[in-house]
C-alpha cells in the first residue's frame, strides 16, 4: 500500500533517510500488486545501487478481479507482478501459493516466510503496516495486517534454530542477519526513502505493468503516474525532498553498543 503520510513533516521535524549500508532486501507482500503502491520506487533507488531485492508475495492475487475467475486471475495477475518486478530491476519473485483473501495467521504462514528468509538472507526486510488502520487513517485489510506481522516475526524467528527446527532438514541454517523490519503504509513513519526522479518514474512503470488488475478496479482504477507523482510528493516534506517513500523501521540488530553499555 501508498506508504506516505499527509501528516508527516508538518511540525517541520524532518525524518531520518533509511539506511542504504546494506546489500541483500526481502519485499514480503500479500499479493500482486502490494509493493508497487510506492515501495517499488524505493527497490527501483536500490536495485540501480547494485543492491539485490527479492519479492516474496503470499498469494497469487485470484481473488483481485471481480469479473475473472480466480483460475484466470490467478496466473494473469502472476504474470503482471513479474513484468512490475523487472521495470524496478527484480528477477527473483516467489509466491507461496496461501488463499487470496483469507490468509490464515498462523505457524504455516509465519514458517513461509522463515524458509524464504533463510534461504535468501537479507539484511533488510520491507512489508506493509498490520495495524487496522494506516497511512491517512485508511483502514487496512485483512491479508496485509497478517502478512504484514508475520513477516516481523519471521524476522526473529529466522535466527533461532529451536523454531521451525524441521527446515533444518531442508537445509537450511538459521539467519541472524536481519537488521531492521521496514513497513509501508504506517501512519507514524520513522525514516524515509528519496525517490525523486528516476526511481519514481520506474516505480510508475511497475505500477503501469498492473494494467488488468487497474482495469478491473473499475470506477475504483486510477492512473499510476499521477496517483504515485501525488503520494510520493504527500511524502517528501518529512524528509525534506521532493518525493519519498516513508517507512515504519523496527531495528532489530542495534548499529551500535546498547546505551548501557
Amino acid at each position: 500500500m501508498d506508504p506516505t503520510n499527509d501528516k508527516a513533516g508538518t511540525d517541520g521535524t524532518i525524518l531520518p533517510a533509511l539506511p542504504e549500508d546494506w546489500q541483500r532486501c526481502l519485499a514480503v507482500a500479500a499479493h500482486p500488486d502490494d509493493i508497487e503502491y510506492g515501495t517499488a520506487s524505493a527497490v527501483a533507488r536500490w536495485t540501480a545501487q547494485g543492491k539485490h531485492v527479492t519479492y516474496l508475495l503470499a498469494t497469487r492475487g485470484e481473488a483481485g478481479i471481480d469479473g475473472m475467475h480466480p483460475d484466470r486471475a490467478g496466473p494473469l495477475r502472476e504474470s503482471e507482478e513479474r513484468a512490475g518486478a523487472r521495470e524496478v530491476g527484480v528477477d527473483d519473485v516467489e509466491f507461496l501459493d496461501h488463499r487470496d483473501g483469507v490468509i490464515e495467521d498462523g505457524l504455516v504462514l509465519r514458517r513461509d516466510i522463515v524458509r524464504a528468509m533463510r534461504r535468501h538472507r537479507p539484511e533488510i526486510v520491507v512489508s506493509g503496516a498490520f495495524t487496522v488502520r494506516m497511512v491517512m487513517g485508511l483502514t487496512n485489510q485483512a491479508d496485509h495486517r497478517v502478512v504484514g506481522l508475520a513477516a516481523l516475526d519471521a524476522a526473529r524467528d529466522a535466527g533461532n534454530r529451536w523454531i521451525f527446527p524441521e527446515l533444518a532438514d531442508e537445509g537450511l541454517e538459521p539467519w541472524n542477519g536481519i537488521r531492521m523490519v521496514c513497513l509501508a503504509g504506517a501512519q507514524q513513519p520513522t525514516h524515509g526513502v528519496d525517490i525523486t526522479g528516476e526511481p519514481l518514474a520506474r516505480g510508475i512503470a511497475s505500477l503501469a505493468a498492473h494494467a488488468e488488475y487497474t482495469k478491473g478496479l473499475g470506477a475504483q482504477g486510477f492512473e499510476p503516474g499521477p496517483f504515485l507523482t501525488w503520494a510520493s510528493k504527500m511524502g517528501g516534506p518529512a524528509l525534506g525532498v521532493e518525493s519519498a517513500v516513508l517507512f515504519d523501521v523496527h531495528q532489530l540488530i542495534p548499529d551500535g553498543p546498547p546505551p548501557w553499555v
